[in-house]
């Protein structure tokens, strides 16, 4: 690993890719704001297995020398939904990425988790989740300590209003809502970095044509924004909606999404609600709140923190 820059903000990144978590990796490992102490995986875009090996190619093709390990195969309780229809068969579908020699086992996700969050106990940490909550809800129960190395948890997931999978519940969330309402209630400074942002983070054709011009990793990133692309369009989309890499996006810069304090709770039981986030702005919310709920982002200086980190790296 190379030596920690303590002008960086130190983060940990757990991750189901997935199109919009290649293009978040890119953004984390290209910028000069954020170093990255590690990556899990979790069961959610596709299998474990498959998230694990996708996350090992970008890895490789970035050139990063970054400690990776798999997590869970499986959400707490639930059989797990995965999201082919939007992702491939792959989980990453569109360019061909080349394999990564096993050289076995892999690693484990809590002995990573620990390792980064307990290693150094004058580091404070900032865990961006961009997948199912299962690794981390597993790892704040398993390791209680780990709380006081947490700087924040910054969540892409949740939705203030209507979800992306069911009409009530965003896919992360919806895949393991039990992990979820751990997360939520666990007591750690939480940001939501939910449909409200994610919806209006989209980078449009002749963006994606502009990053294919960038270089090599740009033009890997806009033929992954190719494939991506066939969902959203048969959904009406005019651009590609990169949930992930909004929420590197605010690690890095603070200033592009506007958040409001409220009160987040995890619905696990209703019939057709299950997996919505219930958030209250109330003044009652307020005073219980739990999460920096994120509402909105500068789409345009997102579109260029982008452009311009990707291009950065050739």
């Amino acid at each position: 690993m190379t030596t920690p820059d303590d002008s960086k903000i130190p983060v940990l990144i757990d991750c189901d890719p997935g199109h919009d978590d290649a293009i978040a990796l890119m953004l984390a490992l290209g910028s000069r704001r954020l170093d990255v102490l590690g990556v899990t995986t979790v069961a959610g875009n596709g299998t474990g297995p498959v998230t694990y090996r996708n996350a090992r190619k970008v890895l490789s093709v970035l050139g990063a020398n970054v400690p990776v390990a798999k997590g869970a195969d499986r959400p707490l309780l639930r059989k797990l939904v995965t999201a082919p229809s939007v992702h491939g068969k792959s989980a990453l579908d569109g360019p061909e990425l080349p394999e990564v020699p096993e050289t076995g086992a892999p690693a484990e996700a809590l002995d990573l988790i620990t390792e980064v969050l307990l290693g150094n106990p004058d580091r404070r940490v900032v865990w961006i989740a961009t997948g199912p909550l299962t690794n981390v809800a597993i790892a704040l129960v398993a390791r209680p300590r780990i709380k006081n190395a947490l700087e924040r948890i910054v969540i892409m997931g949740g939705s203030t209003g209507a979800g992306n999978w069911t009409p009530s519940a965003e896919f992360n969330i919806h895949v393991d809502p039990e992990a979820a309402k751990i997360v939520f209630d666990s007591g750690v400074p939480l940001t939501m970095i939910g449909l409200d942002v994610t919806h209006k983070a989209l980078v449009y054709p002749d963006e994606v044509e502009r990053l294919r011009a960038a270089g090599r990793i740009g033009k890997l990133a806009a033929e992954l924004l190719d494939f991506y692309s066939i969902f959203y369009r048969k959904r009406g989309f005019r651009g590609n909606p990169i949930h992930d890499a909004a929420a590197v996006a605010h690690v890095i810069d603070g200033s592009l999404v506007t958040t409001r304090r409220a009160r987040v709770e995890v619905e696990t039981h209703g019939e057709f609600t299950s997996g919505r986030t219930v958030t209250d702005f109330s003044p009652e919310g307020l005073e219980a709140a739990n999460c920096d709920v994120g509402l909105d982002i500068d789409r345009e200086r997102f579109v260029e923190l982008l452009y311009a980190t990707i291009r950065s790296m050739g």
